[in-house]
């Protein structure tokens, strides 16, 4: 509005607004048993949806549900996002790892019986036997508390990907594309270090530090050295 009100010459001098500080650092993720044992307490017209969410961090509702078949492109390994369907209205590529290939191709599998038994095409790759999911509220929280995680909510997938990429030495740049943050800044608030990450940067830094000391040293007396010929 500010900046409206300069074009428009209504605003001679633009205030001085003191921006609050953000405390806005993302916390909470899945190590894997932790995943497969939400996962596992799952209806199964969920569970492909949330192996998903966590191979790729992509947002359940707004990037996931919306995929439709012709988004997976088995052939050349690719799931897709199309330019404007994301929050930043870019498009993503996220490679069809041989996990999420093979996830996909079970949802693929399922999909394509429940067509056979009905005669009705299912465009959308993860559907309740046809409709489409518009809530699962209520499934993940009775999930979570059976696994004992109340505390969990779908967005933790997102932050998981971002640190098992980190994990996975995978260069940041690809991984904020794969993952679809457009500034470093936002990445950051998702790239968790957790406790064995930490404690294999330590084990990095002391291996440092043993090959910067040196070694032992025998001193010979001048007297007693070989003398050159």
């Amino acid at each position: 509005m500010l900046r409206l009100g300069e074009v428009a010459g209504k605003v001679v001098q633009r205030p001085i607004i003191s921006l609050l500080r953000e405390r806005n650092t993302r916390t909470g993720f899945f190590e894997e048993p932790e995943f497969r044992a939400v996962v596992n307490y799952l209806p199964e017209d969920l569970r492909a949806l949330f192996e998903v969410a966590y191979l790729t961090g992509w947002r359940v509702k707004s990037e996931l549900l919306t995929r439709q078949w012709a988004h997976v492109d088995f052939r050349n390994g690719w799931l897709r996002l199309e330019p404007g369907e994301t929050k930043n209205d870019e498009g993503r590529m996220f490679p069809l790892t041989p996990i999420l290939r093979a996830v996909l191709e079970r949802q693929r599998e399922r999909t394509e019986a429940f067509q056979r038994s009905t005669g009705e095409i299912y465009p959308a790759v993860f559907h309740r036997e046809g409709r489409p999911i518009k809530s699962f509220r209520r499934a993940w929280l009775t999930a979570c508390r059976r696994a004992g995680l109340t505390e969990r909510i779908p967005r933790d997938f997102r932050r998981t990907a971002v640190r098992n990429l980190e994990r996975a030495g995978v260069p940041r740049s690809t991984a904020m594309k794969m993952v679809g943050h457009k500034t470093e800044t936002i990445y950051r608030r998702y790239a968790i270090a957790d406790e064995g990450m930490l404690r294999a940067g330590g084990v990095k830094l002391e291996a440092l530090h043993q090959a910067d000391q040196p070694g032992e040293r025998t001193v010979i007396p001048i007297s007693e050295a070989p003398k050159r010929a």
